[in-house]
């Protein structure tokens, strides 16, 4: 198992999936077993920081719905502002029944912004 130091783009990964864990209000021996790794284990990873190895964090990333990006190619992810980062994070936590809920205030707000923007132009 690698340490966190040896692994830049991985320092949150723990956390991060133990938040999307929780978001999915999934237990950790139900996820430990969906991904066929013991409770245990993950614990460590989430808690301790452990790095697993590369299956492991591939069935992670997808069964907790977590932007590849972010590890495998932090620069991507550092040209994004933290928020835009935790919005996206969380709209990909996020049911998809609510999804047209989101989608409707994200075209309201760009709607109020443009027309702002216009009149700034002229």
């Amino acid at each position: 198992m690698a340490n966190i130091e040896d692994c830049p783009g991985f320092e949150t990964f723990g956390a991060d999936v133990k938040a999307a864990r929780q978001a999915k209000r999934i237990s950790r021996k139900a996820m430990a077993e969906k991904i066929n790794i013991d409770w245990r284990y993950l614990a460590n990873i989430e808690n301790e920081g452990a790095i697993p190895s590369l299956p492991v964090i591939i069935q992670l990333i997808k069964a907790c719905g977590l932007p590849v990006e972010r590890y495998f190619n932090p620069e991507i992810m550092r040209e994004e502002s933290e928020q835009r980062q935790r919005v996206s994070h969380k709209l990909k936590l996020c049911p998809e029944e609510y999804l047209p809920i989101i989608e409707g205030a994200i075209d309201s707000a760009i709607q109020i912004e443009q027309p702002k923007k216009e009149t700034e132009d002229v």
